[in-house]
């Protein structure tokens, strides 16, 4: 074997040793490999997004740059490896701009075996040679900096004069070994979000957390976290909490149990924890519960059907998808056209309550759905019930209503 051979060998060796298999694979067929970089953000680091309403993102990871390589046969002691630069955020300009840096750092290091110090770079100090700096802003097109322009350092680094702003594009020509690996007019905005959404979990799923209602200590993995108010509890106890609240048909209250907070559990999280048909329980209850709050939507009367019924604006008139029964979206009964809604005798009776607290507005509304003979007879009756029930009693033996009369002996 040669010298060559060996350093190449033993370099892989401790790559393979230094990083784990999501971070490095070594090729099978020849001497090199692939290695994924995820580069360690500044705290506090944000994603924006401009258009009508401009909107900022915290993340804390984007996607790794990939660096792939093949060792040649005379690496280290004459060739440099061979190998593309590739990401999904970074521009080809800056990627162009770190493979000249790197270039740069074998020429500085030729004969010595090289791969290490490159990723340090990459790693640890591809942000500042760049001078990517928070926030880093996505349209719709992909992602460019903020300034959307690659820094001066980075261009003085690549050797290019440096002249006016808007011309650095064109002073830089383009390294093929650069590769962006998506489509220039494609979204990454959800792309990044996902990512930085699943590096969380892994980051939360290894760290330990004490449940404030069992009080045992327990791996994120076996944890819940309100998104809200990052307050964590065990899955047994959330679980057991979510059961009884939607049992009992409180699905809006599936909120953080940390006394006046008022973080409340995602669907996702829910369905996760409980079972198939609580879930199925859940979902019906909050979206019935959400059009509840619509005042277009009302419900079927039949008891048989109660199927949710989109009602047109200025009418009274509703028809149930599922049955077809049309019935007045007022009184709950069949349609009844211009005429007024009926009132039962129970009804009746607290219809001259509502009459005299209601507004100028809401009296008016009551007198044309219940018209405005029907109204004065329930205050009639209704005064008339309470002077019965001040001045009269019920007779003994039969129950009419009877006025005592002085001097009478009753």
């Amino acid at each position: 074997m040669s010298e060559d051979q060996a350093a190449q060998k033993d370099e892989l060796l401790a790559l393979g040793s230094i990083y784990d298999e999501e971070e490095f694979h070594g090729a099978e067929s020849a001497p090199g490999g692939e290695i994924q970089l995820c580069l360690e953000l500044p705290p506090n680091f944000k994603l924006i997004v401009k258009g009508d309403k401009q909107t900022e993102y915290d993340v804390s990871f984007l996607p790794p740059l990939v660096l792939n390589f093949e060792l040649p046969a005379d690496y280290p002691s004459s060739s440099s490896p061979v190998y593309t630069l590739s990401s999904k955020w970074l521009s080809r300009d800056q990627m162009t701009s770190l493979c000249k840096r790197l270039d740069e750092l074998w020429g500085e290091n030729q004969g010595c075996v090289v791969l290490y110090k490159w990723i340090q770079f990459l790693k640890e100090e591809a942000f500042a040679f760049l001078d990517v700096k928070s926030p880093l802003e996505v349209v719709k097109a992909g992602m460019v900096p903020v300034d959307a322009k690659r820094s001066k350092a980075g261009v003085k680094r690549a050797g290019t004069i440096i002249g006016e702003e808007d011309k650095l594009e064109s002073l830089l020509e383009l390294d093929p070994r650069a590769v962006l690996v998506v489509d220039p007019r494609t979204d990454i905005l959800p792309q990044l979000l996902d990512f930085d959404e699943a590096h969380r979990q892994k980051e939360f799923d290894g760290k330990a957390f004490c449940c404030s209602i069992c009080f045992m200590e327990k791996l994120g993995s076996s944890c819940l976290c309100f998104k809200g108010c990052q307050h964590v509890y065990c899955k047994a106890c959330m679980t057991e909490y979510f059961g009884i609240q939607i049992r009992d048909g409180n699905v809006q209250c599936l909120n953080c149990p940390e006394p006046k907070c008022t973080s409340l559990a995602m669907p996702s999280q829910v369905k996760l924890l409980v079972g198939e048909e609580l879930f199925t329980r859940y979902d019906r209850l909050l979206l019935k519960s959400s059009l509840d709050l619509m005042a277009d939507v009302v419900y079927c009367p039949r008891q048989s059907c109660c199927q949710a019924v989109m009602v047109e604006q200025d009418t009274t008139m509703g028809i149930c998808p599922s049955c077809q029964y049309a019935f007045c979206t007022l009184c709950k009964r069949g349609y009844h056209g211009l005429s007024h809604c009926k009132v039962t005798a129970d009804e009746l009776r607290g219809l001259r309550d509502e009459y005299i607290s209601a507004s100028a507005e809401g009296k008016k509304f009551m007198e044309q759905r219940f018209g405005k003979r029907v109204i004065q007879r329930a205050v009639e009756e209704s005064f008339s019930r309470d002077w019965l029930y001040e001045n009269c009693k019920g007779c003994p033996r039969c129950g009419t209503n009877i006025q005592a009369v002085p001097g009478c002996g009753y």
